[in-house]
């Protein structure tokens, strides 16, 4: 596991009581990967200016890899994977063990602002928000306020479906879907379960892209704006609400 950015304290609030924290966000890398591997495809592909704005921690899954990993031969091990699935996708094991790991590590590294996937990880970035809302997943952290999906997809159980995308999903959203990408389709139905979803679309396949082109970095730019406002925010008005007993006295 590993961090690019500054580590909050266990309430987040300020960085060095000047300047409002980074929004922070866990990210959830891809099938039989590492948030080590992730954290080069990120950081390795995207521009200083969109990262230092950032706070990311990339974090292993829970369970070794089960059979070959694709980025073998590109990557070094070990691999990883957030849970087992059926070649239809519609049947998963160690579902349930899943999510009560990454709710530990919200709570070991957060507060967390938000998620960003990859892949499996996106999987489970996109449900994550609508599951919690049911009080079926993350009972115990603060409410996840943004996420970000590359190469999603939803799940296809219809009864985790249900649960996950009954509603729209309310919280800002930025979803990078390849031309070449295998899960394009799905990524693109998965657009539908979210209230105005932004979208970065690049010509290559199942991977984290760079972001080189002007319309891709003005997308970023406005979905990490959209966050830092809504971050500043929140912390003004628990400032507010933590100010001095003399100013409610004076009221």
């Amino acid at each position: 596991m590993g961090s690019i950015g500054p580590e909050t304290g266990p309430v987040g609030g300020e960085i060095s009581g000047e300047h409002p924290r980074k929004p922070r966000f866990l990210c959830l890398h891809g099938f039989r990967t590492s948030g080590e591997i992730m954290k080069k495809q990120v950081v390795g592909k995207w521009p200083s200016h969109i990262t230092s704005r950032l706070d990311l921690f990339f974090a292993d899954a829970p369970f070794p890899a089960e059979g070959k990993s694709d980025v073998e031969g590109i990557f070094a091990p070990p691999y990883f994977e957030w849970f087992q699935f059926s070649k239809e996708f519609t049947e998963y094991r160690n579902f349930d063990e899943c999510l009560a790991y990454i709710e530990d590590l919200m709570i070991k590294h957060g507060p967390f602002d938000g998620l960003m996937g990859f892949s499996q990880g996106s999987i489970l970035s996109a449900a994550l928000p609508g599951l919690q809302l049911r009080g079926l997943a993350l009972t115990k952290v603060p409410k996840i306020k943004s996420v970000m999906i590359i190469s999603g997809a939803q799940f296809r159980k219809p009864e985790l479906a249900e649960k996950a995308y009954g509603s729209k999903i309310e919280c800002p959203s930025l979803h990078f879907l390849g031309e070449e990408d295998f899960l394009r389709s799905h990524g693109e139905k998965l657009l539908e379960s979210f209230v105005d979803p932004l979208v970065i679309r690049h010509p290559k396949g199942h991977t984290v892209p760079r972001l080189v082109d002007e319309e891709s970095l003005e997308t970023m730019n406005a979905f990490i704006s959209k966050i830092e406002s809504d971050l500043a925010k929140v912390t003004s008005d628990s400032t507010e609400y933590n100010s001095p007993a003399e100013h409610y006295l004076s009221v």
